[in-house]
């Protein structure tokens, strides 16, 4: 009964464009009638409780029940999250606010809320002095980089700020962060950044579940949602193993940046030792989250986090 349940839910919450855009390539490719289509995507969402969209990410239409069965769908992820990283505990991910002061010790970029700025606007002059000359204006609980905006400094003041704020919706203002050279040389159109997964163990281990990285292509922000890749990680060495993916499922893998060029088999992550030893101890800070997916900034000075997220994406994790 819950995974009809389940299936109420992705009924009324899928993207019907893009499922449109997948059922017919897939339809197309494969020679397979409509209903026959149809009905293996409500099954396999039933029988694996995965969401309409992961029938076509997960390309269950080539693989077989067994194979299948690997997979985490958006069910099953939903449910052990909120098991991980209890709803009463999960403030100090969901809002970057509290984020940024709760991990204080691992962020080394500047960063002003808008309720700082309405009550001391003059808070802006170190921000808008940063030697990146940009700013990024954010929703606090936002996600996948929906809304945010990078401005110029040029010109700004502290209550051209507030009111930049407030026109975009954003609550949060940050500064720009020079990426690594490597990174900025490989995909040099936004921030690129590491996605790693850590789980806490019963006894205060941490494992490292994942590691992948975000690359961006056309925008300037490196989400999968907003056409970019990513490609797995070694996680003993630091680096690229494997072809870059794209969520979209009508393109194929990159073994080379689409942009730059650069061969991404075997690119070394700088900081690498630096990042791991950063992120198990970020993961020991907050035990009531146990299951957590780190955003990390690597500079030319070292590794700093961005964010943490509670309910980190199945996708990033499985599709590379």
């Amino acid at each position: 009964m819950r995974r009809i349940l389940y299936l109420g839910y992705y009924l009324t919450d899928t993207d019907w464009q893009l499922f449109r855009k997948f059922f017919n390539y897939v339809r197309e490719k494969n020679k397979v009638g409509s209903i026959r289509l149809i009905m293996d995507v409500l099954i396999s969402s039933v029988r694996h409780n995965c969401s309409l969209l992961d029938y076509f990410y997960f390309r269950f239409y080539e693989i077989d029940e067994l194979e299948k069965s690997n997979y985490a769908g958006t069910g099953y992820m939903y449910e052990f999250q909120k098991k991980m990283n209890p709803p009463e505990s999960r403030s100090i991910l969901r809002d970057k606010r509290i984020f940024l002061v709760k991990y204080d010790p691992y962020i080394k970029h500047g960063h002003v809320t808008l309720s700082q700025l309405e009550k001391d606007s003059s808070l802006a002059f170190d921000i808008l002095s940063n030697p990146s000359e940009r700013v990024v204006l954010k929703d606090a609980e936002g996600q996948c980089g929906n809304g945010i905006k990078v401005l110029s400094v040029e010109g700004l003041n502290g209550e051209i700020l507030i009111d930049q704020l407030r026109k975009s919706g954003n609550n949060l203002v940050e500064e720009f962060i020079v990426q690594h050279s490597d990174l900025q040389r490989l995909a040099p159109n936004g921030l690129n950044t590491v996605r790693i997964v850590t789980q806490l163990l019963a006894r205060g281990e941490v494992e490292i579940v994942t590691a992948r990285l975000r690359m961006t292509v056309d925008a300037n922000v490196d989400n999968l949602a907003a056409g970019n890749i990513a490609a797995p990680v070694d996680v003993v060495t630091g680096k690229v193993s494997g072809p870059a993916v794209y969520s979209d499922i009508t393109k194929s893998t990159e073994t080379r940046h689409p942009r730059t060029g650069t061969v991404l088999a075997d690119f070394q992550i700088p900081y690498w030792q630096e990042t791991l030893d950063m992120i198990r101890k970020a993961a020991q800070t907050h035990s009531d989250n146990r299951s957590i997916g780190w955003d990390i900034a690597i500079t030319q000075v070292g590794p700093e986090l961005l964010e943490g997220n509670h309910d980190w994406c199945n996708l990033l994790w499985q599709l590379p």
